[in-house]
This record gives C-alpha cells, sequence and structure tokens, in this order.
C-alpha cells in the first residue's frame, strides 16, 4: 500500500512529519550498525569481568550475525505480510529491551542470548524500514536522496561505533551494550507517532510456512557453519557436512518456492540482471570491506600497539567522509545512474585496499594509511546507497520487504563468508616463529584476497555497463496470476533513460 505521505514528497516537497519519518528510520539503521562495530572493542574487557574464554567471547559477535542474518528472510516478508510500520515498532521495542539486558547481565550464556536477540530484532527493524522508505518516497531523485541519506546513516553508526566503544570501555564495557537501548526508546516513541500507517497484504494466498522454516533454517545453518568452520577447519568432516545439509535444505527451499502461491521470495525477481549484480555486488561490497577491518584492526592493536581508540580514530576519516557526502549522493545518482557509480566506487575500493600492501611495522599514517581510509571512505559513500537503489527499483510496493531482506541477507551472508575466507587464509600463513615481521607478512595475503573481493565486486558491476543501453525498460518479473506462471512484463514500465 502506498503511504499517505507519498503525495508530498512525490511532488518534491518534504514536510516536518515526512523528515521525522526519515529519521526515526536512520535511527533504528544507525543503531544496527553502530551495534555491530561497538561490540569487538569491549570483548577483552568482558573477558577479563566474566570470565568466558576466547571461543565464548566470539559468540557475542556470532550469535549477533546469526540471528541477524539467518533471519532477514523472514524479516523482509513479514513486513510485506503483516505491515510495515508494525514490524518495524514491535522489532525496534525488542531491540531496545535486548540491549537493557546485555548491559545488566553477569554470564556469558545470558549475554550471548541478548546478542541473538538483538540480531533477530535487527532482522526485522532493517527490511522493515528501508520499504517503509521505498513505498514512502517516489522512485527517482526523490528516493535516492532519502536512500543516501539512511544508508550514510548506517556507514556513519559503523565508523562512529568503533570511536565511542573505544571511549565508552574505558569506564566500563557495560555501557556499550546499554547505550543503543535510549536511543531505541526515543525512536520507537517518534514512530508511533510519524510513521505512516500501512496495510496488511490482503491479497495473498496464506502463509508460506514451508518455506520461512527452510529459508530460515537454511540461512541459520549457513551463517553458523561460516562462522564456526575457521575454528573446525574447513575441510573437516562437520563442516562439510554442514554445507551438504545447506545445499540439500536450499534445493529443497527453492523447489517449494517455485510451487507456493505466496513465496517467501518470488524468485522472478531474480530473473533481472540489475537485481542480480546488487545482490552480488552487496556481497562483494561487505564482505572485503569486513576483512579489511579485522585485518587493520589486528595490524594496528597488535603490531603497532596502539590502542583501542587509537585505531578507531584512524578509522574515522572513512566514515567521515561518507557523512559528509550524504546530501549529494542522491544528485550523483540521478545523474550518472547507480551502475556507474557502483563501478567508480569498487575501483576506488580496489585500489584503496591495494595501497594498503605497502604499510610496514613503522608506518608514516598521512602517506601510507591516510590514502587507503579516504578512498574506501568514497567507495562506501557511492557503493553501499547505489546497491540499495539498484535493488528496490523496479520492485512492487507489495514486494519492497522482501527485496530488502534479500538484500541485507546478501550483506550479512557476505560479510560473514567472506571473513572467515580472510581469516583462514591468514590462519594457514600463520609463521612458526611470531616475530614482528613474519606476522605482518602473514596478514598480506588476507590484504591480497579482500583486494580480490572487491575486484569481483569491480567485474560484476562492469557487467552492467556493457549492457546498458541508452533507452530501455525496467524488467522485472511480475507476480504469476493465479494458478499460472511468472511471467516477465516489460509493459507496465514506460521506456526511460535507465540508470540500473
Amino acid at each position: 500500500m502506498t503511504s499517505p505521505l507519498t503525495t508530498p514528497a512525490s511532488e518534491g516537497r518534504w514536510t516536518p512529519r515526512l523528515w521525522g519519518t526519515l529519521l526515526v528510520l536512520c535511527a533504528a539503521m544507525f543503531l544496527d550498525a553502530l551495534d555491530v562495530s561497538m561490540v569487538g572493542v569491549a570483548l577483552p574487557s568482558i573477558g577479563s569481568e566474566l570470565n568466558l574464554s576466547t571461543s565464548t567471547l566470539q559468540w557475542i559477535v556470532s550469535g549477533y550475525i546469526l540471528g541477524y542474518g539467518g533471519l532477514l528472510l523472514l524479516g523482509g516478508r513479514t513486513a510485506d505480510l503483516l505491515g510495515r510500520r508494525q514490524v518495524f515498532l514491535v522489532a525496534l521495542g525488542v531491540f531496545a529491551l535486548a540491549s537493557l539486558l546485555g548491559g545488566l547481565v553477569d554470564s556469558g550464556p545470558l549475554l550471548i542470548a541478548s546478542r541473538f536477540i538483538k540480531g533477530l530484532s535487527a532482522a526485522f527493524t532493517a527490511p522493515a524500514g528501508l520499504s517503509i522508505i521505498t513505498t514512502t518516497f517516489a522512485e527517482g531523485p526523490l528516493r535516492n536522496r532519502a536512500l543516501s541519506i539512511y544508508t550514510t546513516c548506517a556507514a556513519t553508526g559503523f565508523s562512529m561505533g568503533l570511536v565511542l566503544s573505544g571511549l565508552l570501555t574505558e569506564a566500563s564495557w557495560r555501557l556499550t551494550m546499554l547505550l543503543p537501548a535510549p536511543i531505541a526508546l526515543i525512536a520507537l516513541f517518534a514512530g508511533l507517532k510519524l510513521l505512516p500507517r500501512s496495510e496488511r497484504e490482503k491479497d495473498h494466498n496464506g502463509y508460506d510456512i514451508p518455506g520461512a522454516i527452510l529459508g530460515t533454517a537454511s540461512m541459520l545453518l549457513l551463517v553458523f557453519t561460516v562462522v564456526q568452520a575457521p575454528e573446525a577447519g574447513w575441510a573437516s568432516a562437520r563442516t562439510l557436512l554442514s554445507f551438504l545439509a545447506v545445499a540439500v535444505l536450499l534445493t529443497v527451499f527453492v523447489a517449494v518456492e517455485r510451487r507456493s502461491p505466496s513465496p517467501l521470495i518470488r524468485l522472478g525477481v531474480l530473473r533481472s540482471g540489475s537485481q542480480i549484480r546488487a545482490q552480488l555486488g552487496a556481497m562483494a561490497f561487505f564482505g572485503s570491506y569486513v576483512g579489511f577491518q579485522f585485518l587493520v584492526t589486528l595490524y594496528m592493536q597488535s603490531l603497532l600497539g596502539w590502542s583501542a581508540l587509537h585505531t578507531a580514530l584512524a578509522f574515522l576519516p572513512a566514515g567521515a567522509l561518507v557523512a559528509l557526502s550524504s546530501t549529494k549522493v542522491g544528485a550523483v545518482v540521478d545523474r550518472f545512474g547507480t551502475q556507474r557509480l557502483l563501478a567508480a566506487g569498487f575501483a576506488l575500493m580496489v585500489v584503496g585496499y591495494a595501497l594498503f600492501l605497502r604499510v610496514d611495522l613503522d608506518p608514516v599514517y598521512a602517506a601510507v594509511i591516510l590514502p587507503s581510509m579516504l578512498l574506501i571512505g568514497a567507495a562506501c559513500a557511492l557503493v553501499f546507497p547505489s546497491l540499495n537503489i539498484q535493488a528496490t527499483n523496479g520492485v512492487d510496493d507489495h514486494e519492497q520487504g522482501m527485496v530488502s531482506g534479500l538484500l541485507n541477507t546478501s550483506v550479512q551472508v557476505g560479510g560473514a563468508l567472506f571473513l572467515a575466507v580472510v581469516t583462514a587464509v591468514v590462519t594457514a600463513h600463520s609463521p612458526e616463529n611470531p616475530s614482528p615481521q613474519a606476522v605482518l607478512d602473514s596478514y598480506r595475503p588476507g590484504l591480497i584476497v579482500v583486494t580480490g573481493i572487491a575486484l569481483v565486486g569491480l567485474l560484476i558491476s562492469l557487467t552492467g555497463l556493457r549492457t546498458r543501453r541508452p533507452q530501455e525498460s525496467i524488467v522485472v518479473a511480475k507476480s504469476a496470476p493465479e494458478g499460472g506462471t511468472s511471467v516477465l512484463d516489460e509493459a507496465e514500465v514506460a521506456p526511460v533513460a535507465v540508470r540500473d
């Protein structure tokens, strides 16, 4: 259903309530990103106070990823079926309570449980929030501007989380867990007043319970397997059997979705080339960045001896560049289109990662590290908004939640998968004699893998430039008529100058 706020937006006038709606949604996305980045710096303090082993500490991070990445598909479709506003507000309330619980618990298992619940709630707020934006702001310049601001808040939250965690952990690690709670509650009360009401989808053919079970189980098992693979061994029987089980579950899931009258994911959406490029690009983008941040954090703290706050400040220029560009990216997308910006952004990413290979044990920050941070910041400012715009363009309102969930799933699975790959590469090259230089040399293969992942993203985006035509229509596989099969329908969108 189109929101009542769409009319003023489509005419180019953003009312105070419309701005308020966007700010509420941005706050939730900011919190999701903030929570991901804040916990890492606090882990040593958590382990010391709660007497937790390294393997248990890993699950404080992995528990959030498991809940988030495993339930995004279900979260996106639930928003379409039960109402975006309702799903968003309920999940935001759960997020606030889980944040409060995480800051008060005195045991590792309870802390991990609170992190899993937070990830679960984020799996519902993220696709619901994105689909509220795409159904409130008309496709084109207005939506592009809104999405550029929205995605900038995610990048800013991630960057600020690194800095805030360094400051808060000095006082108590509990503050890093508690900080999101009051912000989430403020956003919740504001959302009750400002978010447009959305009706439940009425013209659906029941609920895809088998698809929901299979989709959630396959995503949970995939994320769990990838997270545990470096510890269990990539070639271990446990890992191989887990991947085989994932493949079986996904195969059955696809078969169920093809026959379901109301699928969790309508597979016809994936017949669009721009949609496929957006999903693969999201995996490459986030996977390469998470791997890069992991290695650089180890390099700065373990080898250079920098403090957590010093390390966070080193990443700050990238986040600041993203934040400062928030009001400009939408206009750039309008002019050049998402595909060109994706190609340019991935190219900057490749160069930024490659330049970091020059680091040594006594780097000059301004000459060696800062150029990479600025290039990567510029790349994030171009790539992340473009991926969101490209994935949601040409998709009917009643399927925006589904596509939003799919995009966020690609982001999370890409992050978990490629971080595990980078970790495995570094572990394989770990020296027997751990001298500082030998340890640094073991990091370089991981940095090469990170650069290669970004290069794959660049090649994917370049295929979109090669097939782009000046005048074309957006092709999206439409929902099948009752009792029929899905069809491709180009006639419903007038030929326009498309920049996908």
